[in-house]
């Protein structure tokens, strides 16, 4: 019989020591990282010597406080190609929203205004296409003349005289009397610019307007207004508050046009002006312009 290392004879077998890792069951899990460090520093503690410090986290450094490593944990900020990528298209898709939302607010514009304005702007409407009928059955009817007349000169005549005469008028040659309305803008405090001034010929002029005068300036197709201190010069005239229009038009056409929801009348109020329109059954415009010959623009008719 062999004897082992650790046994010798006359003395009794001493007892092995037990593996405690054989008893623990099969399915047994280890024991965590936490329950480990609790066991050593209870062994610590039994043998009398001191506890270990607690260990720093790495690239924690040392001395940080759980706010400056929180803080350096999110500056700089990492950015994925993923997270850039998901930023344009939100940055796209917000510039998209808010350009349809812009547009949709300015093409409802006139939700707001009352019922008898939104009928007095149809109205409206309504004159300017009956204006484009008349003057397309007037052209018309000349066309007719002309080709049913037995003396075809005679009429073109005539005709050529009237289209001068209208021409003048349009182009300030020529004086011109007949319905309209007169529009005076106080402007105490000086706020009226060449621009409204401007505005205000624009929208007379699609209301129907055939002549116009501020002060003693006839306003043609190439009238040009620039402001000059508290004063606004026209065609180099200066002109000074009031400022006083003569229109020659439908004093029907000419009144609403200008009254109209954040029309003419409501813009220059808002500058704290004060605009009186008066309708008048024969309105005189005398202020004349010098024809000119122009220097490089010939007829091309034969």
């Amino acid at each position: 019989m062999s004897e082992t290392p650790d046994e010798r004879p006359g003395e009794p077998p001493r007892e092995r020591p037990r593996m405690w890792a054989a008893e623990l069951p099969p399915e047994q899990p280890r024991a965590r990282i936490g329950h480990r460090n609790e066991a050593r520093r209870t062994a610590d503690q039994r043998a009398g010597r001191p506890p270990e410090p607690p260990r720093t986290p790495a690239g924690a450094g040392p001395g940080l406080t759980g706010r400056q490593r929180l803080v350096k944990g999110l500056w700089p900020p990492r950015v994925t190609r993923a997270q850039l990528i998901v930023a344009l298209l939100l940055f796209g898709l917000g510039l998209g929203l808010a350009i349809q939302v812009r547009s949709h607010n300015d093409s409802s514009a006139l939700r707001g205004a009352r019922q008898e304005d939104l009928v007095r702007i149809l109205d409206e409407l309504d004159d300017r296409t009956q204006r484009l009928e008349d003057e397309k059955q007037s052209l018309e009817s000349q066309r007719t003349e002309l080709e049913n007349s037995s003396d075809q000169a005679e009429e073109a005549r005539k005709q050529t005289v009237e289209k001068e005469r209208q021409l003048g008028i349009l182009a300030g040659t020529v004086a011109a009397q007949g319905p309209g309305i007169t529009v005076t803008v106080q402007d105490p405090r000086h706020r009226v610019k060449a621009d409204m001034l401007l505005d205000t010929i624009q929208e007379l002029r699609a209301a129907g307007a055939e002549a116009i005068q501020i002060g003693d300036v006839r306003v043609v197709a190439s009238t040009y207004l620039t402001d000059e201190g508290k004063s606004v010069r026209i065609d180099g005239h200066k002109i000074d508050a009031p400022f006083r229009f003569k229109v020659i038009g439908k004093p029907q056409d000419l009144t609403p046009a200008l009254s109209i929801p954040g029309g003419v009348v409501q813009t220059l109020e808002k500058e704290q002006a004060t605009v009186v329109v008066q309708e008048e059954k024969k309105i005189i415009v005398d202020a004349l312009r010098p024809a000119k010959t122009p220097d490089y623009a010939q007829s091309s008719s034969r």
